[in-house]
């Protein structure tokens, strides 16, 4: 109860940086975030809808998508992200804490890159493509920051062919490259490490281990100083669940011998169907 209530915080502490990084910075400028939000900010320049409530009414459809692939819990802290976000938009004056174009662009996408950088490392995300991202890079091994670049990419083509200022275009490209790059530095989901684990307690290890997603294989080892035979447990995780597996295995055997190595590559099936 205290992680989801801390894991809530946490996609509310987001909100409000992705809020601050619009009305700080982007929509000053009249710069375009990408994505969604990309496409709320474009109809408020042109129309007088808010954007904020664009924001939500865009969400809104992505959201119903998002909880037939990707699960209700994840939904569910996608859904206050998005509020959050919205509620936020709406209390955060539109003030330009920049003159400069370039320089709101920088910290405009770096302050969006961490929000939703942090939303995604307690399972949420800040709504829009984020879902689409997330579902493509929960079934297939790619960073979701690089889906989020191409996708907000054509956004922002479309910003520089009806608004005729590429200047704006290609600053605003400059603000979703370094959202990008902080989520991805952020959520380090794609990033793995291989586990060798040396124990005397395979079964109960193992039980726990073949609850996630991920296989396990086991070898049978012998000491070359005590010539004694244990079995050694190997895993390929990411970084992000790397947290919770050591936790694993310092509950169920604080003696086991572990090594971890970073894992440049994984061929075959990396999630256990």
């Amino acid at each position: 109860m205290l992680k989801e209530i801390r894991n809530c915080v946490i996609i509310l502490i987001g909100a409000a940086f992705i809020a601050s990084g619009f009305n700080l910075f982007l929509v000053p400028q009249h710069l375009l975030s990408g994505g969604v939000s990309g496409l709320a900010m474009l109809t408020g320049y042109f129309t007088p809808f808010s954007i904020s409530t664009m924001y939500l009414a865009y969400n809104v459809p992505l959201l119903i998508l998002g909880l037939f692939l990707l699960g209700r819990r994840f939904i569910g802290l996608s859904i206050l992200s998005v509020a959050g976000v919205t509620l936020m938009m709406a209390l955060i004056p539109e003030r330009a804490l920049a003159s400069d174009t370039l320089l709101s662009a920088v910290f405009g996408g770096v302050l969006v890159g961490f929000g939703s950088g942090i939303s995604f490392r307690v399972g949420g995300s800040s709504g829009g493509f984020d879902i689409i991202g997330s579902a493509v890079t929960r079934y297939r091994d790619f960073p979701v920051g690089t889906i989020l670049v191409f996708l907000n990419g054509i956004v922002i083509l479309a910003m520089g062919y009806l608004n005729g200022n590429w200047n704006l275009a290609l600053a605003s490209m400059v603000s979703i490259y370094l959202t990008g790059k902080v989520l991805d530095m952020i959520h380090v989901s794609h990033n793995k490490v291989t586990l060798f684990i040396v124990t005397d307690k395979t079964e109960e290890l193992l039980k726990q281990l073949l609850a996630r997603p991920r296989g396990v294989t086991k070898i049978k080892t012998e000491g070359a100083f005590s010539h004694k035979e244990k079995d050694m447990l190997m895993t390929v995780t990411t970084m992000y669940e790397l947290t919770e597996l050591k936790e694993i295995i310092k509950q169920t055997d604080p003696a086991a011998f572990v090594n971890i190595v970073e894992t440049t590559g994984v061929m075959g099936s990396f999630r256990r169907r």
